[in-house]
């Protein structure tokens, strides 16, 4: 079973978003991928929002050049929402007003590509030696389906690390890092499982593959990281891996967990999952699901 240590519960993230985004020109040549609309919001107000269900009240975003505009989508636009008063549109005011009260949004620049592991290590001085989220710029969980809370609470009672797991298929290790895991200590509830990491290995071919768990963009660190990140060598792709770093923590007696996730995550970091997650959210929305349903079975249908 855990062990526990009944430590801090993170309030602050971190999120990675100075990436260029080449998958998706020439559109991210002057908009970030981050601010894709998925239906009515972009990509990191989703991300931001599931921070916030849990808890986290500091976000620190890891930008790059020609990106300040996601720190703008964050901030009050005083004229539109006078505008939006003025003609009493009360939805629509409250929908631009809410990505400002989710959290406080900090930025820090990565001058260099250098990699995961090197942009983590750029949250340093914001972080301090607390226990901090990381949640990937392109992909998000359904708040229904909550992961990020039962990984703070985890970490809290661990003081390790905390990975989040999928289960992939065996032809994709390549993609993701892949977890050596122990047989599950406890049941976590219907959404996932706790499992003991006993190794990480960065983008392995199917056959060097040591299970088929892949580690998803959500983590939760202790402060230890970025001393682990400093030894950490550049690895795969001539990058500093943070897959690295964190293995060489669990090498020297850090405690890694990890929990099985299993339920609706969407990934946009690809063009397929982007429209994929254009879709299902829209499917699923009351205003716009019954009639783009209907739409859907439609036109699908008349192209089979």
């Amino acid at each position: 079973m855990t062990t526990l240590s009944s430590g801090p519960r993170a309030v602050k993230a971190v999120i990675p978003a100075a990436g260029l985004a080449t998958r998706f020109l020439p559109a991210t040549k002057a908009v970030p991928k981050e601010l894709l609309p998925v239906v009515d919001r972009p990509v990191l107000q989703y991300i931001v929002e599931e921070a916030a269900a849990a808890g986290i009240s500091d976000v620190l975003l890891i930008t790059g050049r020609g990106k300040t505009s996601m720190v703008d989508h964050f901030d009050r636009q005083p004229y539109l929402e006078s505008r939006l008063e003025e003609k009493g549109d009360a939805a629509r005011l409250a929908a631009v007003r809410r990505p400002s009260e989710l959290a406080e949004i900090y930025t820090c620049r990565q001058h260099e590509p250098l990699g995961l592991g090197h942009a983590v290590g750029c949250g340093e001085s914001h972080v301090g030696g607390e226990p901090f989220a990381v949640m990937l710029g392109d992909e998000f969980v359904d708040l229904a389906e909550p992961l990020l809370p039962s990984m703070l609470d985890l970490q809290a009672r661990t003081g390790g690390i905390v990975l989040a797991f999928m289960e992939v298929p065996d032809e994709e290790t390549t993609r993701y890092g892949i977890a050596s895991v122990a047989t599950a200590e406890e049941g976590l509830d219907e959404f996932g499982e706790v499992v003991g990491v006993t190794g990480l290995v960065e983008k392995p071919s199917p056959e060097d593959a040591p299970s088929n768990l892949a580690v998803l963009g959500r983590y939760v660190l202790p402060g230890s990281i970025f001393d682990a990140i400093k030894r950490t060598k550049p690895g795969s792709g001539g990058e500093i891996q943070l897959t690295d770093a964190m293995a060489l923590l669990l090498e020297e007696g850090t405690p890694v967990h990890g929990i099985v996730y299993r339920g609706t995550r969407y990934d946009t970091g690809m063009p397929l999952g982007y429209l994929q997650a254009v879709v299902q959210i829209a499917c699923a929305r009351d205003d716009l699901g019954p009639a783009f349903r209907d739409w859907l079975t439609s036109f699908v249908g008349s192209r089979t």
